[in-house]
């Protein structure tokens, strides 16, 4: 398909008093851009995988996809001790939007903050799962409807994908139960997984956005209303421990996305969170993460 601004040109190289080798000229000038662009897409969306790939080799995570549902999920993953627990890192929503108003045409992200923080976790068992189209598309083998890191980021089958991918690796592994660690929007991830399943040992997030209408009144944007909203679900995991990890100057997921998790959560003794110093929305983590993951989440008697 030709894209709307070229068809446009070709209107004005029809109808345009100017000089038609000039126009000719301003033509080939937008086809060159065109296939720049293109090419700088594919490069960017290779060299995205490649930074994967670099940070997960030297803690020695191999990547796999699973084809769960309608998706294939990319997770890396390291496995040193069968019949025991895994720590499960999911990503946060990644390179959805490229502002305000443009739709990414791929949310595979540039610096995949999850994975860097399983890459640091020294535990005998770890993976990383990346989210729907991160990485790669649908399993039809097609590319993924921009849905999935938009308005629909946890819909319904999104939710099924990870259902199905924590079984497919417990039964893999003999897994005896699961660690989960979401980051940004894979702490929502989190949360409605944990709320379906009975082997979640403990959750912990990591900036994590657990209140869709709260996250979208604070930011004056449009309601993600093809997904599954976590703050639905607190009662039902409010006896799981948990510890959420707070950026004190983080203005992307601001402190009252907690306080609204946390009353929720019906008073639960086992919803506890640290507000860590300096830290934005994505910087401080990488760096604190081995102290912060000393910190274990658990019900208190207070």
């Amino acid at each position: 398909m030709i894209p709307v601004w070229i068809q446009k040109t070709i209107v004005n190289f029809q109808t345009d008093p100017l000089p038609r080798n000039m126009m000719i000229k301003q033509c080939i000038t937008l086809i060159l851009a065109t296939s720049i662009i293109a090419g700088c897409s594919l490069s960017s969306l290779k060299e995205r995988h490649d930074t994967a790939a670099e940070i997960a080799l030297p803690s020695r995570m191999t990547e796999r996809v699973i084809s769960v549902g309608i998706f294939n999920l990319t997770i890396w993953e390291r496995i040193s001790k069968q019949d025991s627990p895994v720590n499960i890192y999911i990503e946060g929503d990644g390179l959805a939007w490229l502002d305000s108003r443009t739709k990414s045409m791929n949310p595979t992200p540039p610096e995949p903050i999850a994975l860097r923080l399983a890459a640091l976790d020294k535990a005998d068992n770890v993976i990383y799962m990346a989210r729907p189209c991160q990485y790669t598309g649908l399993s039809s083998g097609g590319a993924c409807p921009d849905i999935y890191w938009t308005n629909g980021r946890t819909a319904p089958e999104v939710i099924r994908a990870y259902m199905l991918a924590l079984d497919n690796i417990k039964t893999l592994y003999h897994v005896t139960g699961f660690n989960l660690i979401g980051y940004s929007g894979g702490a929502a991830v989190a949360m409605l997984v944990a709320a379906k399943r009975t082997d979640i040992l403990s959750l912990r997030t990591i900036a994590g956005n657990t209140d869709y209408a709260t996250f979208s009144a604070f930011h004056s944007v449009s309601p993600m209303d093809a997904s599954i909203d976590p703050i639905n679900m607190a009662t039902k995991v409010a006896l799981i421990p948990q510890l959420h990890f707070i950026g004190e100057k983080d203005t992307i997921i601001p402190h009252a996305i907690f306080n609204s998790w946390k009353q929720a959560s019906a008073g639960s003794l086992c919803v506890q969170s640290i507000i860590v110093p300096e830290n934005t929305h994505k910087k401080g983590w990488v760096e604190k993460w081995p102290k912060l993951l000393d910190v274990s989440p658990a019900c208190t008697n207070k």
